[in-house]
């Protein structure tokens, strides 16, 4: 596998989603009986691997707005599943509670998540047309964006590769 692999497969934030992913796994082979069940574990299945996805994705990019737009979906996953999980609890489709469980490791997975997003560099982020990081509103600010983004940084992150022989997509 490559060394950028290896990388985010080490951090606490992905080693803990890789948890979620296993509980989903748990708690989806435990649905699996009718067409309602099987939707929930689906859903629960696609939303744990989306969190290690974008996990992923958070670390390939180094740009603020792009790490923090995976967190975001991130997030939102992580509540999807939570809640497929509490709705087949509400309407009694699964024969063991597994909110509780889910519950715990949600808990444990945000402190890491949080503490994942504390390290993002704020001042590497470049504007993105949408607003919703930058006003673009004066032309004192739209100065300031363009000082922000540090294109040397920006296109280094691909130079490494070709120079360690790094293929992202080449496994072992």
């Amino acid at each position: 596998m490559s060394r950028r692999l290896d990388k985010y497969e080490k951090l606490p934030v992905y080693q803990k989603a890789e948890e979620l992913f296993d509980l989903a796994e748990v708690i989806a082979e435990a649905l699996k009986e009718d067409e309602m069940k099987e939707h929930l574990a689906a859903q629960m299945l696609s939303n744990a691997a989306m969190v290690q996805a974008k996990i992923a994705g958070a670390e390939g990019g180094g740009l603020y707005s792009l790490r923090m737009q995976n967190a975001v979906l991130i997030k939102l996953a992580v509540q999807d599943m939570f809640n497929a999980v509490s709705f087949s609890s509400m309407v009694e489709i699964n024969e063991e509670d597994y909110v509780d469980l889910m519950r715990d490791k949600v808990e444990e997975f945000r402190e890491v998540f949080v503490e994942w997003i504390r390290g993002f560099d704020k001042s590497y982020d470049i504007p993105d047309n949408w607003a919703i990081r930058f006003d673009t509103s004066t032309p004192e600010q739209e100065k300031l964006e363009d000082l922000m983004f540090d294109e040397d940084r920006f296109f280094s992150d691909f130079d490494e590769d070709e120079e360690t022989g790094d293929d992202p997509e080449e496994e072992e």
